[in-house]
């Protein structure tokens, strides 16, 4: 697509509803007084679909920097829903998992995220979510 058919920014429109979607789940996690990110929440739900996951990998399947996951665990851990457990072969690595503490969270919370990401596609068919995925996937492969 040549530059002048762009008429809105992508970057514009992307933080636009980046911003708008991790309001509404703020907005909800406060409604269910819990002290939770939309940010913690991306790394609770990989724990607990992924046990024992290593820091690192987390890291990396969240996209975020080393600094930032270790931030984000501390975080978690002074609340009591994750653990890091060492790495039984690596002393410098730790598997991260979720507490009994964690796990409920989740389970309570996992019913409402599932309500937030319906409101997201209401009115949007299954053609219009596979449009979407490759459309952003394309889109993220032309910046990477």
């Amino acid at each position: 697509m040549e530059e002048e058919m762009v008429s809105v920014p992508v970057g514009y429109l992307l933080e636009r509803t980046t911003r708008v979607v991790k309001l509404k789940f703020r907005k909800t996690f406060s409604e269910l007084g819990i002290d939770l990110t939309p940010e913690q929440w991306v790394i609770l739900d990989a724990l607990h679909d992924n046990p024992g996951m290593l820091q690192k990998d987390l890291a990396d399947s969240s996209f975020k920097d080393a600094p930032t996951i270790s931030r984000i665990l501390d975080i978690l851990s002074k609340k009591e829903w994750i653990k890091r457990l060492p790495h039984s072969m690596d002393k410098r690595a730790y598997k991260i998992i979720l507490t009994e503490e964690g796990n409920a969270l989740y389970n309570t919370i996992k019913p409402e995220v599932n309500k937030l990401r319906a409101i997201g596609w209401h009115d949007l068919s299954a053609e219009d979510y596979e449009r979407f995925i490759t459309v952003i996937d394309k889109i993220f492969e032309n910046y990477s």
